[in-house]
């Protein structure tokens, strides 16, 4: 499974605290089923000092593979251990507006 690829890469590279995969092909025009459409979001000690486009460029890293051959789209979102305890949640992914993959 993508999902648990996804999971077991960010862990090992990341080190999170907190780490939430989110399947959201459900959301688009996809077969049933499919692991095509992610979001994560990516607590980690490893984001301070870090901009946003470093943060993403890590996870995008982590996970160049899955990009290359299984994942359509990614929605990242990443915070620092201080960022995350006034954010707590991430924003919610727009549904999608139609067409086919």
């Amino acid at each position: 499974m993508i999902e648990e690829t996804i999971k077991t890469k960010l862990h090992q590279q990341l080190s999170p605290i907190h780490l939430d995969v989110i399947n959201e092909s459900y959301m688009h025009n996809v077969a049933t089923g499919s692991e095509s459409h992610f979001k994560v979001v990516v607590v980690s000690e490893q984001f301070e000092g870090l901009r946003l486009l470093a943060r993403h460029r890590l996870v995008n890293q982590t996970l160049a593979d899955e990009l290359a051959n299984s994942i359509h789209a990614l929605a990242i979102h990443t915070y620092t251990p201080e960022e995350w305890k006034t954010q707590q949640s991430a924003p919610n992914s727009p549904m999608c507006l139609g067409g086919s993959h």
